[in-house]
């Protein structure tokens, strides 16, 4: 699944545009480097997230479609 996706069904971005932006912007990064939207997420990847003054790393622990919203937290394991 395209890493811009995955931020979205994971609502751990509320839009897809907006996690393209970041993508671009280079405020996502995967395993350590620097990570384009079209990326392929899969299980055991380490995600970090900078938005902002707010830094989150998760590690990816499913990849699925579609999700619903109480549901969505169980796709990823917040490392710090």
């Amino acid at each position: 699944m395209r890493l811009d996706k995955y931020l979205k069904v994971t609502r751990l971005i509320k839009r897809r545009t907006v996690a393209n932006e970041a993508c671009d912007a280079g405020r996502i990064t995967a395993n350590g480097r620097p990570a384009k939207a079209s990326y392929d997420v899969k299980v055991g990847d380490v995600l970090e997230i900078k938005l902002g003054e707010r830094t989150t790393k998760i590690e990816v622990l499913q990849v699925a479609e579609h999700v619903l919203k109480n549901d969505a937290a169980l796709l990823y394991k917040v490392l710090s």
